[in-house]
């Protein structure tokens, strides 16, 4: 590259100067190389400029040509420094591009970075937060959220979204505190977890958050981060604690518990070293893991786990889906009628405008920071 520019600078390549006195002198490569003993092939990349002055180059163009080691050291210093000054120009404008992308307020609100309207400003702490050198990294589809390449309807947009809030959830994950892991003692409480499904969650949050804690589960309650479209990750940390997060803008009460039992089957999974995250549909994630399979058991588990596969096959072969048999079968398998209604409706068995009085309604759950 013989010119590097920007709107505010310009420099030329030592090289651009030499091949002017070539052309000025009616010399050719061949000669000068002679004349400062060298080879033509060092003198071409110099003039096409893909090589900087060495000493060496230096001291022979200064005899050679009559001027001084001065000149040649300050021709090259001049390109370094505006080149680098025009990367890091191109680099801020694409950085603002991406940062253009990306909600900014989403982690204001979260008391995570400082509010300012300067857009370099927001760059920086995000870069800060994430721990990444350049917001770039979050367009790389194989970063946390991985995709696959051959996946068009995945837009650049979703890939830097997804991976920052999959960031977000890793750094939250890792300032709480928690007891060891110990998947026996979750196992146990799942059905404590199941019968929380009948209270609001300002009754149950505080008591779920510690039955995660000591069972070593990092749990992280996220908002919702426009174009994102991740609604949970499960990620060991280390040997003796694994994160779960969720996102918190599921606002039916069936909807967050399928989510939430979801999840916790992830960790039984145990696939360390892999992050597993779960989307609003399948928008082509790619992994090392077969996803299909471990989606379909973790949805499977959910199901059977709020309403046991055989008890809800009996109750559906009554074909009675009033109001009153949903809330007797909900009270008999001790889960919250909404999430029988949920499942019904999923299954096609009632219309989806059918008995959603039965369904509780969440006002968005406080998230955790």
């Amino acid at each position: 590259m013989l010119k590097v520019s920007s709107e505010k600078s310009i420099a030329f390549h030592p090289g651009y100067y030499v091949k002017q006195y070539l052309v000025d002198q009616n010399m050719n490569q061949r000669e000068l190389a002679d004349r400062l003993n060298t080879t033509e092939k060092k003198i071409s990349e110099l003039v096409n400029g893909h090589i900087l002055l060495d000493d060496k180059l230096i001291a022979g163009l200064s005899l050679a040509l009559g001027t001084s080691t001065t000149l040649w050291k300050n021709l090259n210093e001049k390109y370094l420094t505006t080149k680098r000054q025009v990367e890091q120009e191109q680099q801020l404008e694409q950085e603002r591009i991406i940062q253009r992308q990306i909600d900014y307020k989403f982690w204001q609100d979260l008391g995570l970075v400082k509010a300012t309207r300067n857009s370099d400003e927001k760059s920086m702490a995000l870069k800060r937060f994430l721990h990444v050198s350049n917001l770039e990294v979050l367009e790389k589809r194989d970063f946390l959220v991985q995709y696959k390449t051959a996946v068009t309807d995945v837009k650049n947009i979703n890939v830097i979204n997804a991976n920052a809030w999959v960031q977000t959830a890793l750094n939250l994950g890792k300032r709480e505190a928690v007891d060891t892991i110990d998947l026996d003692k979750l196992k146990s409480a799942l059905p404590e977890i199941k019968a929380m499904t009948m209270m609001s969650p300002t009754e149950f949050m505080p008591r779920l958050q510690t039955i995660f804690n000591k069972s070593g589960v990092a749990f992280v309650m996220m908002p919702n981060l426009k174009n994102c479209g991740i609604n949970g990750a499960v990620k060991w940390l280390d040997k003796e604690k694994v994160l779960l997060a969720i996102n918190n803008r599921r606002k039916y009460a069936d909807i967050f518990w399928f989510a939430l039992f979801h999840e916790i089957r992830h960790i039984f999974q145990q696939k360390k070293g892999h992050i597993i995250v779960s989307t609003d549909k399948h928008i082509g994630i790619a992994s090392s893991l077969n996803l299909d399979e471990l989606e379909k058991d973790a949805d499977s588990f959910a199901r059977d786990f709020l309403i046991p596969q055989e008890a809800y096959k009996k109750f559906v072969q009554t074909f009675d889906f009033s109001g009153a048999a949903v809330e007797t079968f909900a009270q008999k398998i001790h889960v919250h009628p909404g999430i029988v209604v949920g499942r019904l409706q999923r299954d096609r068995l009632v219309k989806f405008s059918q008995l959603n009085q039965l369904r509780q309604k969440y006002q968005a759950i406080s998230p955790t920071v």
